[in-house]
């Protein structure tokens, strides 16, 4: 099996760190080298600690956990010197989502809030409920570490969008992220969104599902940031090769569309 040349953007950061130790220790993969909007980290091996994927050494994909701007300047680049992307970054505004999926036309394009295969599967399963409980109110909880910076979580509103699908709409229509004051009653068909941010927390995600009967809770909590290094390996490894395109999770391991 030949080993995929990996960049990875954020490198300096908890997650991008992640990946790039992950990375390393694989057979199934090459560090080539690390690169962040704040410190330049050296691939090892006497490889040149480098700002720019513009200027990286030759390489087949760049797996990118950065923040939103940076992801956009990286997914230029990318395209530009023609390497495959994953991205989890999260947080991008509508013109930073157009500019990602402006290079998917260009490169194949792996983009997702989570990497866990947990989760992903977690979404289809959340979709899957509320197609059959059209009754019920539907609230999804996620907690993150202090130094998370964009709430409510990507994975969040992956989880929103999931139950959104499901019952037939939106999330742009039924997504409600903010309560207090006299806010009125509940509505049928709001997709409710509550954020706690503390501590060391991961990332734990919990969708419920609601009547005046009986509740049911899908659930998923990270124990360490190993399951996001491992999946955005496995998704480089995956998008490698492809066609131009704007792919998700979903289609890396074929759970159907959405």
């Amino acid at each position: 099996m030949t080993a995929i040349r990996v960049i990875v953007a954020g490198a300096a950061g908890q997650t991008g760190g992640a990946v790039a130790r992950a990375a390393e220790a694989s057979k199934a993969h090459e560090f080539v080298v690390g690169v962040d909007r704040v410190v330049a980290m050296g691939g090892g091996d006497g490889l040149p600690s480098l700002r720019s994927v513009a200027d990286a050494p030759d390489a087949d994909v760049v797996i990118d956990f950065t923040v939103p701007d940076a992801a956009v300047e990286v997914a230029d680049q990318a395209a530009a010197r023609g390497f495959a992307l994953v991205t989890g970054t999260t947080g991008l505004n509508d013109d930073q989502q157009a500019a990602i999926k402006k290079a998917s036309e260009i490169i194949p394009v792996v983009q997702s809030g989570n990497y866990s295969l947990g989760v992903n599967l977690l979404m289809a399963l959340v979709q899957q409920a509320a197609a059959k409980l059209p009754g019920f109110d539907v609230e999804v909880t996620e907690a993150h570490h202090r130094r998370k910076v964009d709430a409510p979580s990507g994975t969040a509103l992956m989880l929103g969008e999931a139950a959104a699908h499901g019952r037939g709409t939106s999330l742009e229509e039924r997504g409600l992220f903010t309560r207090h004051g006299q806010v009125g009653p509940r509505t049928d068909e709001e997709i409710g969104f509550s954020v706690i941010r503390g501590g060391g927390v991961f990332g734990d995600h919990d969708v419920a599902f609601m009547s005046d009967d009986e509740v049911i809770t899908l659930s998923h909590r990270a124990l360490s940031r190993t399951l996001f290094a491992q999946g955005a390996l496995h998704a480089a490894r995956w998008v490698v090769g492809k066609s131009p395109g704007l792919y998700s999770m979903r289609d890396v391991l074929e759970l159907g569309a959405s």
